[in-house]
Order: structure tokens, then C-alpha cells, then sequence
């Protein structure tokens, strides 16, 4: 097998997307953050645009690193500039809606959205259209003082087409997703800490310090346990109250039998910390 036929592994850098398993601490980059990758966009000429081709290598990687048993979070971010400034428009602009049905580019965005593993996106600079809608993929949120969010998609004549339409209301309210959407303004971080569309608001040079510290916490704690609970609160947007309290409720009944559970309650009963593995 040539160099050229040989599979590519989708956890090595491509030039577009920068992976570190496990993630350097920002502070020490000879230490690691247990548990916790770094997933980098890396396409500032473009202020991270997202092509189709970049959805693809994204939605593969993170894929593989949702098979990685010794991870338990991973960290999505882009540059200083922006996270990402929406859709690769100049490719946009050449689809039809035959092309559109046709090639089915946009199903890496359900592959990204059905990642079981915890995601963090750490967003400073530009998080619009495409970017805002990856942003609000990801489980949590840690946003610089210099953040910007929004679907500016109506200023092209069209609509969000990557979640926003669903996502944006889930977050923050109809009336406030109304506005946001029907008008393609821009918020500050602030303005997004205020509505709920962020889990925290930190100084921009702080923004990956801090969003590695989440991960690491959710990384230490019980990894079964963690995916379950993103699969339990994902089923709160999708179903009605009663059938996602029977999700729910099964949930927390399979977790009874693994080892995490016996360890987390004897820890407690004991009145030592837990040393969960994962199983």
C-alpha cells in the first residue's frame, strides 16, 4: 500500500483541523489534562469557514474520538479571531437544491450532533451562521469577552440550515431566537451570558484555560454516567415530558449495574473520593 492509499488516521492534523490526545495544559505544555482532547479549526485565512470538506474532517474526527475509551470530553475551538465566521459562502453559492439533495454534505452536522461524548467549545472572535450552530452543538460554552454569536443568514436570503432555527429557540426563547433570526444581528458575550446561550463568560486570553479546566472536571467524573445524562437532557428538546421522563428513568436504572455506580456509593458511604474507571 502506497502512502497515498493509506487510510488516514482521523485523529492526526490535517492543516485544517489540529488534534491533541490528551489535550496540553495551556499553562505547562509538557503536562496533559487527563481524559480530555483538543480539537482545533484551523483555517484562519478564511476565519474558519466551515466547507463541506471541514464539516467532514470534523465530524470523522470527532467520531473517532468518541470510540476513544480513555477520553471523557473533548474541547472544540478555533482561533483568536474568530471560532468560526459561518458557511464557506463562495461554495454555498454554487448549490442548487438538486445538489443540495443530492450530495447530502449536510449530514455531517447530525454526525457531529450525534457524538455521545461531552463537547466544550471554547469561542473567541466570530461564532456566526454555521459557527453559532456548531457552537450550539456542543454541550457547553465558554465564551471570551470578545465573542460574537449570531445567524446572519437572512442578510443572504436564506435561513439557518445547520440547527439554528431549532437550536436558538431551545436556548434562549422564541421571541429572542425570533428577533436574532429574522434580523441577522450580532450579540457580544455578554448579551449571550445574559439570554443563556453560554455556560460562561471569561477574559479572551482565559477562554482555553478555562473550557480545558470543565472538560477536565467532566473528564474525572463517571464517564457512563456523563454520556448518559447528554443523552437524557438531548431528549429533553426532542420529546414530550412524559416520554423523556421514561428515558430518563431508564437511564438511571442501567446505570445501577455498572461498576461506576457500586464505586460512587460506596466513596460516599465511606467518606473517601470516588475512583471511577469508566465502566
Amino acid at each position: 500500500m502506497t502512502e497515498e492509499e493509506r487510510p488516514r488516521d482521523p485523529r492526526q492534523p490535517t492543516g485544517r483541523l489540529r488534534v491533541a490526545v490528551p489535550a496540553p495544559r495551556p499553562d505547562d505544555p509538557s503536562a496533559v489534562v487527563p481524559g480530555v482532547a483538543l480539537v482545533t479549526i484551523d483555517r484562519p485565512e478564511a476565519l474558519n469557514a466551515l466547507d463541506f470538506d471541514l464539516l467532514d474532517e470534523l465530524a470523522t474526527t470527532l467520531e473517532a474520538l468518541d470510540r476513544d475509551e480513555t477520553l471523557g470530553c473533548v474541547v472544540l475551538a478555533g482561533g483568536p479571531r474568530a471560532f468560526a465566521a459561518g458557511a464557506d459562502i463562495r461554495e454555498l453559492a454554487a448549490a442548487t437544491p438538486v445538489s443540495l439533495e443530492l450530495e447530502r454534505r449536510f449530514e455531517a452536522w447530525d454526525r457531529i450532533a450525534a457524538v455521545g461524548v461531552p463537547l466544550v467549545a471554547a469561542v473567541r472572535g466570530y461564532a456566526l451562521g454555521g459557527g453559532c450552530e456548531l457552537a450550539m452543538i456542543c454541550d457547553c460554552i465558554v465564551a471570551g469577552d470578545d465573542a460574537r454569536f449570531g445567524q446572519p443568514e437572512i442578510k443572504l436570503g436564506i435561513i439557518p440550515g445547520a440547527g439554528g432555527t431549532q437550536r436558538l429557540p431551545r436556548a434562549v426563547g422564541k421571541a429572542k431566537a425570533a428577533e436574532l433570526i429574522f434580523t441577522g444581528r450580532q450579540i457580544d458575550a455578554a448579551e449571550a451570558e445574559r439570554i443563556g446561550l453560554v455556560t460562561a463568560v471569561v477574559p479572551a486570553e482565559e477562554v482555553l484555560p478555562r473550557a480545558l479546566e470543565l472538560a477536565g472536571r467532566i473528564a474525572a467524573g463517571p464517564r457512563l454516567a456523563v454520556r448518559a445524562a447528554k443523552a437524557a437532557i438531548a431528549r429533553a428538546f426532542e420529546l414530550p415530558l412524559a416520554a423523556g421522563l421514561d428515558f430518563e428513568r431508564r437511564a438511571f436504572y442501567l446505570l445501577f449495574a455498572s461498576e461506576d455506580r457500586r464505586e460512587g456509593m460506596a466513596a460516599f458511604l465511606e467518606k473517601r473520593p470516588a475512583n471511577f474507571r469508566g465502566r
